[in-house]
């Protein structure tokens, strides 16, 4: 209740007024992102590729950010923060600010885990200083709900939709903490609104690390995946009381659970509120939830292992 009270005095970076959908979560996140970092002690300067959020959030001539705050296309983000950083560094050295001033970058899953991808490898290559934090709604959701590479197995989208060929998206979701991971960068971690002391203790630390570090965030998407709107973050905790969203931290190349559901869930309990996964509860498509279900359980077993080996870079 401190921390609540504590939480509840500090000044908002981002405030009312934007126009995203009732029961979106990307406001929610980036609240508990803005409340996490120790602005007593630092500056925050955010980079937003363009997609939901920041149309949203930034429509000329009006803004809901209350911080100095980009506008990026939607690959780009990465690069612009990068050179920002890379400024910011050389006015320090040249003695032209004594202001500590920490970096995030901010995108969707299709700005990260596809036409984003490139600029991200390359920042976090060169060892630029940010936080890149990934809302990842599964799908192009500001263009139309088309399928991204982190569209899950089975989703029905506009590029992917359910019909007499294909029954949703036939390849697996891209593991993109797996992708980021071979850049062996010093943090990394995934996270959900709906466990928020988490996500804000990994923001605090991501953004404590003089070098690049990644937060890959599930951000349930109301219109995209077909549910009510006064259901997000539920629909969040069932994707983590699944294990579809494991909530864990990759430091040094050293895996840590953060969470482990006493009593996991099976997959259906998180498909059966979402529209785009009606389908797979068609008479004949039960082989659809069992693949399902053995990726998602794969995947954890694999993390098990990971925490339990202790194994680093």
């Amino acid at each position: 209740m401190a921390l609540l009270n504590e939480l509840a005095k500090k000044k908002e970076g981002l405030v009312n007024g934007h126009r995203l959908c009732p029961g979106c979560t990307h406001s929610v996140i980036m609240r508990q992102v803005l409340a996490a970092a120790d602005t007593d002690k630092y500056d925050i300067v955010v980079a937003a590729a363009t997609g939901c959020f920041e149309v949203s959030s930034g429509l000329y001539p009006y803004t809901s950010w209350n911080i100095p705050w980009i506008h990026n296309a939607f690959e780009n983000a990465a690069s612009t923060i990068s050179g920002v950083e890379a400024m910011y560094r050389l006015w320090k050295k040249k003695g032209r600010t004594d202001k500590d001033v920490r970096f995030i970058a901010l995108a969707s899953d299709g700005g990260t885990y596809d036409i984003g991808l490139q600029a991200l490898s390359g920042a976090i290559e060169r060892g630029h200083r940010f936080l890149y934090i990934c809302n990842d709604n599964n799908a192009y959701q500001n263009t139309g709900n088309q399928r991204s590479s982190a569209t899950p197995f089975g989703a029905s989208t506009t590029t992917s939709p359910n019909g007499t060929v294909l029954q949703g998206k036939s390849q697996p979701k891209k593991d993109i903490m797996s992708v980021l991971e071979g850049h062996h960068m010093q943090y990394l971690a995934q996270a959900s609104p709906s466990n928020w002391r988490d996500l804000m203790n990994k923001v605090k630390k991501a953004l404590d690390v003089d070098g690049p570090t990644y937060l890959n965030v599930i951000e349930p998407c109301t219109t995209g995946w077909g549910f009510p709107q006064n259901k997000s973050i539920e629909i969040a905790q069932l994707a983590v009381d699944t294990c579809v969203w494991p909530l864990y931290e990759i430091e040094e190349g050293k895996v840590k659970i953060n969470y482990k559901p006493k009593n996991k869930l099976p997959v259906e309990e998180y498909l059966k509120p979402q529209k785009r996964f009606a389908h797979l509860f068609k008479k004949g498509n039960e082989h659809l939830i069992e693949e399902f279900q053995k990726q998602t359980d794969r995947h954890w077993e694999w993390l098990l292992k990971r925490e339990e080996s202790g194994v680093s870079y």
